[in-house]
């Protein structure tokens, strides 16, 4: 894979989860880190976690909101003030809301998951594709999920701004590829983060790790993924590698979405 020596590259939630795992490949391939996440303390422990593993990668950690426009366009101002262009962006920030059926959802967190997941994505791409534009290219990633290529029982919210984002993928892909950015999106199934485990919380409160078991054996492989396989996965796609893929919803969910009812 390419190296991401002098590279700079934003990832947004990136105090856990994807966003954690992500950044760690990425150190691991030399890029210096943009680091974004509400949580200062989660970030602070991350930037220390990686300077201890990679010693010499620079980075930049930024509190952010990412439903905040103003605080999107901080994070990016920041980035290209601390390094001078953006390269790469890991538009990964985001929330699963809460599991109810669509007529009963709470109309709150209804706008809440809209406002992180879908407003949020688009904040990262209004601000960082104009700096794209200005450095002759880069590469944009953002995160969907299966629940953005199907249904998802009781998680209208979550699907409905997840679909929202796909789209907005292939619009900015078939906008700017002229500007040399490639934006794609990923669609992760069950990976074991800590919002995924919180969902079998929902799902089954006395006893979540039957839930998750139960799940697994509803998957191809038999298991859950693990953080790392959606953070080499990202890093091909914010790589130079990247050439010709543009405007894709890649699923990395072991092959679950393929089936039609239960296995």
């Amino acid at each position: 894979m390419s190296s991401f020596h002098g590279k700079t590259i934003i990832v947004t939630g990136a105090g856990m989860g994807l966003g954690l795992a992500t950044a760690k490949v990425l150190a691991q391939k030399g890029a210096n880190l943009s680091l974004v996440d509400y949580n200062k303390e989660a970030l602070s422990k991350v930037e220390q976690e990686i300077i201890s593993e990679n010693p010499a990668i620079d980075i930049l950690t930024v509190v952010a909101n990412v439903a905040d426009e103003a605080a999107v366009k901080n994070y990016v101002d920041k980035t290209v003030e601390k390094f001078g262009k953006i390269d790469g962006f890991y538009n990964n920030a985001g929330i699963e809301g809460k599991q109810a059926p669509l007529t009963t959802y709470d109309i709150e967190v209804f706008k809440k998951v809209v406002d992180i997941n879908l407003m949020g994505v688009y904040y990262g791409m209004r601000y960082v594709i104009p700096v794209m534009q200005q450095n002759g290219g880069g590469r944009i990633v953002n995160v969907a999920s299966v629940g953005g290529i199907r249904g998802v029982v009781n998680q209208t919210a979550y699907v409905a701004t997840k679909h929202a984002v796909s789209g907005m993928t292939k619009n900015a892909a078939i906008e700017y590829a002229k500007d040399g950015i490639f934006t794609n999106a990923i669609a992760p199934g069950a990976i074991l983060t800590p919002m995924v485990a919180e969902a079998f919380k929902q799902v089954n409160p006395s006893d979540p790790k039957a839930a998750e078991t139960e799940y697994a054996q509803r998957n191809p492989t038999r298991r859950l993924g693990q953080p790392e396989e959606v953070g080499k996965l990202v890093t091909f796609l914010l790589s130079d590698d990247c050439s010709y893929v543009n405007g894709q919803t890649i699923a990395i969910d072991g092959g679950e979405s393929n089936l039609y009812g239960t296995s």
